[in-house]
């Protein structure tokens, strides 16, 4: 027991070195991707609203948002890969899983760490749609307009439910990905990976990611942007959200902001910061 506790806190001190290393390295990117989902079809593309950003807000402006992120991001990556450990130890006793075990474990993990990633995201995604206007507002008040107009379960929380459908397909993805290159560079170069190649590993993780989910990271970014929440079930709204971006963009508009997408750079990051973070506390802490 007291082993599993103690990994269990490795892995959330090891997840919130990863998530600030996610947010560093993506955060730009992540922009630009939350801007192509949310801009009306006249927009070029990426490439346009990266170039418009710079030269109407600055260089610094793709770093919008970043503060909800980078302060909730210790309790999302540690939840996130906590989780995955928690649930882990739950499907096997054995270290070593099988793939379709560990894409259990992943979708498991992202069951509960949308719980924190719905709040986060929906005030970055709130804050990266503004255009540097005099009307811009600081995190602080996004956050309190929201509390006071909508309350937690529509105001705070908007987006949960969209956040859960698109966090368990895509960590079962993440989490697959990464251990079947991470298990492959092993078979070469043993149980010490190089900083290189767990930084490969974590990139497929992150395409994997997105390839599994990002229609519905489409719809979570206009749910959590609209003035109002949405009406209905869940699956009613998010089928109403579907339904509307296909009309207005044709099935495209379901994967605009694709080729920017923060998780392939920011997922290596991540899983390389995560693993040597870990593997220095296993020495330590010797668990």
């Amino acid at each position: 027991m007291k082993s599993s506790t103690q990994s269990t806190i490795n892995e959330l001190i090891a997840g919130s070195v990863g998530g600030a290393a996610q947010v560093l390295v993506g955060q730009p990117l992540d922009t630009v991707k939350t801007r192509a989902q949310i801009a009306p079809s006249s927009v070029k593309g990426p490439m346009d609203i990266l170039s418009q950003t710079l030269r109407k807000e600055g260089f610094f402006a793709l770093y919008k948002g970043m503060a909800s992120p980078l302060i909730g991001i210790a309790g999302v990556n540690s939840l996130l890969f906590a989780s995955y450990g928690v649930s882990k130890r739950l499907i096997s006793p054995f270290p070593q899983l099988s793939l379709k075990e560990i894409a259990l474990a992943g979708a498991m993990a992202g069951a509960a760490n949308a719980i924190l990633a719905s709040p986060v995201e929906m005030f970055k995604v709130r804050m990266q749609g503004q255009y540097g206007a005099a009307t811009d507002k600081r995190l602080r008040a996004v956050a309190s307009e929201m509390w006071r107009d909508w309350g937690f379960r529509k105001g705070i929380m908007r987006g949960y439910w969209v956040t859960v459908a698109r966090e368990i397909p895509a960590y079962a993805g993440f989490y697959t990905a990464f251990e079947f290159s991470k298990r492959k560079f092993g078979k070469k170069y043993g149980s010490e990976l190089p900083v290189w190649a767990l930084l490969a590993s974590g990139s497929t993780g992150g395409i994997a990611y997105w390839l599994s989910c990002y229609p519905l990271d489409v719809v979570k970014s206009r749910i959590q942007l609209r003035a109002t929440p949405p009406t209905g079930t869940p699956v009613q709204y998010i089928a109403h959200e579907i339904k509307a971006i296909v009309a207005e963009s044709g099935m495209t508009g379901l994967f605009r902001g694709l080729s920017p997408s923060r998780d392939i750079p920011a997922a290596a990051s991540t899983f390389a910061a995560f693993e040597l973070t870990r593997e220095y506390l296993e020495k330590v802490t010797g668990v």
